[in-house]
């Protein structure tokens, strides 16, 4: 396949990127054009790739033409929601790297001679707001709040794409754990410390997906023609933020026994400390109705993968 990929040096992207261009279980490699906003700093790192004719990097989606012809598209690109504080203008960041971008997208999407036969979009799992310990899943009602209406607003954007004859999946992604980015690397410091603990109640439940699984199920949504919509891209076992700590601090063996009030997260962080405090349990229903199978079940599993630790017999 001929793809389109942007957010391709994200957390995931970064591993997703060389799982497309090297021969998979679905056969053959891919050639990936990837938009990224320093093309001169990636094309350094994967002049090799570009060389070869593998892989083409663009800086804007300016640069693409209505005579491009991709396969399928990936659309995986938006600023980190907990990279800063939600400010006005943070708000309205947080938007044009999600629903500007995506909508921009779909415009060339409408204006290319040939279509894409798939778009797949993130999202992510804020779409259903806070529910406490509700079992959500993908036919579940939202509970209107920030999170919800962004998500909502970059799923609808990614939808008009159906009516250019695309198939369309949308990817309500939950707490991605692997290596070297995401959650996982902003904990370990404080377990490292030893000043980590539940975060408020510790009761608001945590919907996680393996770094590994996350990649997996973006391949078989690109490949299986019978799957569209949106796909809660959670592992099959919720957990509560305390037992996301107590399994972490088992595999350090590190304590974890200091507890964030939640009026001091309220306090440190704003609006953005219910990212933390609020929670969704979230079933991945259609994937597994799909049969997908996921390499990481657990979330025991999924951290010791991250951690580069092997289980013991």
């Amino acid at each position: 396949m001929n793809i389109l990929l942007t957010g391709g040096t994200g957390f995931i992207g970064s591993l997703l990127l060389p799982t497309l261009l090297n021969p998979s279980e679905y056969g053959a490699s891919h050639r990936v054009t990837v938009l990224t906003r320093r093309p001169a700093k990636f094309a350094v790192k994967h002049q090799d790739a570009i060389i070869a004719g593998h892989l083409r990097v663009i800086g804007t989606l300016a640069e693409l033409t209505p005579e491009d012809r991709y396969d399928a598209v990936i659309n995986l690109a938006g600023e980190g929601i907990a990279d800063k504080p939600w400010t006005s203008q943070r708000k309205r960041d947080l938007y044009d790297s999600r629903f500007t971008l995506t909508e921009s997208l779909v415009t060339w999407i409408a204006s290319a001679k040939s279509k894409p036969a798939v778009l797949i979009s993130g999202s992510a799992i804020g779409w259903y707001g806070s529910q406490g310990d509700k079992v959500l899943e993908e036919g579940a009602l939202p509970h209107v709040e920030y999170v919800h209406e962004l998500c909502q607003s970059w799923e609808r954007a990614a939808a008009a794409a159906e009516a250019h004859g695309v198939r369309v999946c949308l990817l309500r992604t939950g707490v991605v754990v692997g290596a070297g980015g995401g959650f996982l690397r902003k904990l370990l410091p404080l377990f490292g410390l030893g000043i980590a603990g539940p975060l408020g109640t510790g009761q608001q439940y945590l919907s996680w997906v393996s770094l590994t699984d996350i990649v997996q199920i973006i391949l078989r949504l690109l490949h299986d023609t019978s799957l569209n919509g949106a796909f809660n891209a959670t592992g099959p076992r919720p957990v509560t933020n305390a037992e996301f700590t107590q399994t972490l601090a088992k595999l350090l063996r590190r304590p974890a026994f200091i507890r964030l009030p939640a009026s001091v997260l309220k306090l440190a962080m704003g609006e953005m400390s219910t990212l933390l405090l609020d929670g969704q349990r979230v079933i991945p229903s259609r994937l597994l109705q799909a049969g997908y199978e996921f390499r990481q079940a657990s979330l025991e599993e999924a951290l010791r993968a991250a951690l580069g630790q092997r289980r013991t017999p």
